[in-house]
Order: C-alpha cells, then structure tokens, then sequence
C-alpha cells in the first residue's frame, strides 16, 4: 500500500471507532438539523476531528475540505477532500448502511481513495494506477453487457427537491430495463460496492464532493467509467454522476438523457 494511502486507512480506521462507540447509543447523541434532510451529530464531528488530526500530523502543509469543518487552507495543490459518517440518516436511525470517504485531490486530480464501512469491516481502497482493493483484495467491476439483468444503485435528490420530476422520470425510464433499482442512502458505499461488482451502474443529482471524491476513484481503477450527465469528466464540480462498466454507463446516459432539464446539463 502506499504510504499515503496507509495514512488515509489510519484516519479513517479512528473515525471508524468514534462511529462504533455509539451506533447503539443514538438515544443519547445531540442532532441538528443544518438544512432540511440534512443531519450531523456529535459523531460526524467528532469523526472528522479525528481524521483531521491525524492528516494534519502526517502532512502539515496540506489543505482539508470536510463536510462539517469546511475549508482548512494550506498547499492548493494538495487537499484532502473528508465525509467522516456518510449516511448520517442511516446512522442515527440504526440502519447499518454507512461509511467514511477520505480522498487526496492532488494537481487537479483524485490520487488516494479510502471507503470504510466500519460496521462491516470493509476497507474499500485505491491509489491512482495501482489498482482498487476490498480489504486487500483486487476489486473489478462487472461486465454486464447492457442493461439486462443489471442492479442499479440510485440516491433520491431529498436535498435537492427542485429536481424530483426529472429524477422520477429518469427513474422511471431505467426501471423497466433493469432487473432492479437499489437506493441504500450512502453515495459512498454505492460507488465502492459498483467498484466490488456488487452493483452494475450508478446515478445521482448534485452529491457533494466530499461523497464522491473517493468512490470515483475506487471505480476508475476497478476498470469502471464515472461521468457528469453530459459523460464529461465535471462530476466533482457538478454533483451529478454515472457510473459503471463502459456499457452500463453509456446505456445510464443514454436514458436519462431526454429527461434532463437544462440546469442538469450544464
């Protein structure tokens, strides 16, 4: 493993633990609501310090940009991009679907990606051109031809309630080609589980980065396609994604596309 990367499984190991110490003591953590659907606990915090300061100790000079810590200035050229607890509505409602996503955003580009799924056990990660590993062992998307027989994971735009026609359309255009539709509440998880061959394809409406910064580089190296839904490469500054193996992301971008309304295609 590099030794950057080992850097990131450390940190995200110890946000692992905070998030472990109290996924059965919901009942006693202080919740706020930052905007409408959208939780953080003392947890996701607490988690994101810890990330942060074992980051900080291993590399001074680099840059951060958390979820609940905002922007922490430093080298440009060198930003760790952090979702402590993605899926924080899954957490505080004892549904096991969560992770933390560390990413290294380095010259422009993703160069170090960890997933960790702490209840499971699951470290999903890769570093750019070495390849993408589950618990060390080398991940490869599927490679279904098409859409026949595929599953397909999806995330519901609740952050985004303007863009619910079109999501619903889109979704209904996929529906019926597919063997299923999963929407399991952790954008992370989805992208590292399509990077396992756990899943086929992907897409979502405006994610933040910091949920995707990490799983796009998991599927990149697990031999997979992401793509804005124009199939451009301005995923992380859009927040719209697809994903998948070649065919599967074309036939995703193919369908969805007479249902984008002109801000989705910008």
């Amino acid at each position: 493993m590099h030794p950057t990367l080992n850097i990131a499984v450390k940190a995200a190991r110890k946000a692992g633990d905070i998030i472990l110490r109290y996924h059965n003591q919901i009942d006693i953590l202080t919740i706020e609501n930052k905007a409408a659907n959208d939780f953080v606990s003392e947890v996701d915090k607490a988690a994101e310090d810890a990330i942060i300061d074992e980051l900080k100790y291993a590399f001074p000079t680099h840059s951060i940009l958390g979820e609940e810590n905002g922007e922490i200035l430093g080298d440009a050229n060198f930003q760790w991009i952090i979702d402590p607890l993605d899926g924080t509505t899954n957490y505080l409602h004892g549904f096991p679907q969560y992770a933390v996503s560390i990413a290294l955003h380095e010259n422009n580009e993703v160069t170090h990606a960890v997933v960790y799924d702490p209840f499971k056990e699951e470290m999903f990660t890769a570093s750019k051109g070495e390849g993408a590993y589950l618990n060390e062992q080398r991940m490869r998307t599927t490679n279904t031809d098409g859409f026949k027989n595929t599953l397909i994971g999806t995330g519901f735009p609740v952050k985004s309630p303007q863009h619910l026609e079109a999501y619903l359309e889109m979704f209904k255009a996929i529906h019926p080609k597919v063997a299923g539709i999963r929407r399991a509440g952790s954008a992370a998880l989805d992208l590292a589980y399509l990077a396992a061959g756990r899943i086929d394809g992907f897409w979502e409406i405006e994610l933040n980065i910091w949920d995707i910064a990490a799983g796009v580089l998991l599927i990149k190296e697990a031999g997979g396609f992401v793509g804005d839904f124009s199939g451009r490469d301005k995923y992380l500054e859009t927040g719209n994604v697809v994903a998948g193996n070649e065919k599967v992301f074309k036939e995703i971008l193919k369908t969805i596309h007479p249902h984008l309304t002109a801000d989705l295609q910008r």
